[in-house]
């Protein structure tokens, strides 16, 4: 045998013969101090994070919402400071000057009440689609309804409000951002249902959902100091002034004779009971209807 051979190790190797091979490719001391000055210690590895898609026994809610967090476009800059900080320059420079308006729609993510194909369009002065025949309203028209709202009101006040036509849930969640409460009712099922979803994980402990017929407004929880409507009919409903608290406010579309389309609608119920109404500018908004769909 030629002592290449010997020198080989053969495979397997017994347990003696791998300490005797240990010992042959020891690194001798000398190595060992300039090894010692020459290389750092390593630093110890941190745990990979894991993947939420494969915790086991995940509770089902907890996969909702992480579907719903996959379902959000990435990489569009939605969640940018600077996005809505732009629309909310747009909205100053058109006017609004309400501090707490602006302060309520820097504070609610547009872009999660909207589909995502039209997410991309989420903060620009544009009404958008939400199913149904049923619109999310433009960020302007939302800021000048409550602007108007809550024009009356103490800066430091805390508002009951009701909604009708909670479509999506945006403006519900823009009113409860200021609002002691806010009540929001919605007459179609599907739209009703999608609001719940897309406020899944957004703070709203001060709003409540209701399915009804927005015309009869909600009782249950009147009189209201605000009371907003995101649909317009031929008339104001009975029920409505019926449940504005003395010195709250309507804001509601309203078809006008003269000129043949909407305009924005304001009722003050003075002290003492007596109403006030005044008119505003031109609006578009999707008929007012009654009964549940």
């Amino acid at each position: 045998m030629s002592d290449a051979e010997q020198a080989a190790p053969k495979f397997p190797l017994r347990l003696d013969r791998m300490t005797l091979q240990a010992r042959k490719l020891a690194v001798p001391p000398a190595a060992q101090r300039s090894a010692s000055v020459a290389m750092k210690p390593a630093r110890p590895c941190s745990p990979a994070p894991q993947d939420p898609l494969i915790r086991p026994q995940r509770p089902l809610h907890e996969a909702a919402l992480d579907s719903r967090r996959v379902a959000v476009p990435a990489g569009l800059g939605l969640d940018s400071h600077h996005v809505r900080e732009r629309m909310l320059g747009r909205l100053a420079a058109e006017g609004v000057r309400d501090p707490r308006v602006l302060s309520a729609m820097r504070a609610v993510p547009r872009h999660v009440f909207v589909d995502t194909a039209l997410a991309n369009q989420a903060y620009e002065d544009t009404s958008l689609p939400i199913g149904l025949g049923q619109t999310i309203s433009k960020p302007s028209v939302v800021a000048r309804m409550i602007e108007l709202l809550i024009a009356e009101q103490r800066p430091d006040a805390r508002l009951r409000v009701l909604e009708i036509g909670t479509g999506c849930g945006y403006q519900a969640l823009v009113l409860a951002q200021f609002a002691r409460q806010v009540v929001s009712i919605e007459r179609l099922k599907p739209l009703h249902d999608k609001a719940r979803d897309n406020l899944a994980g957004l703070r709203h402990d001060n709003l409540r959902l209701v399915y009804g017929d927005g015309r009869l407004g909600h009782a249950p929880n009147a009189p209201y100091d605000g009371i907003i409507a995101a649909a317009g009919g031929d008339d104001i409903p009975g029920a409505w002034c019926e449940q504005l608290a003395e010195g709250g406010r309507l804001v509601a579309p309203m078809h006008d004779a003269l000129s043949g389309g909407q305009v924005l609608v304001v009722i003050d119920r003075r002290p003492g009971g007596s109403l006030r109404r005044t008119l505003y500018e031109a609006v578009r908004f999707v008929p007012l209807k009654s009964g549940v769909g």
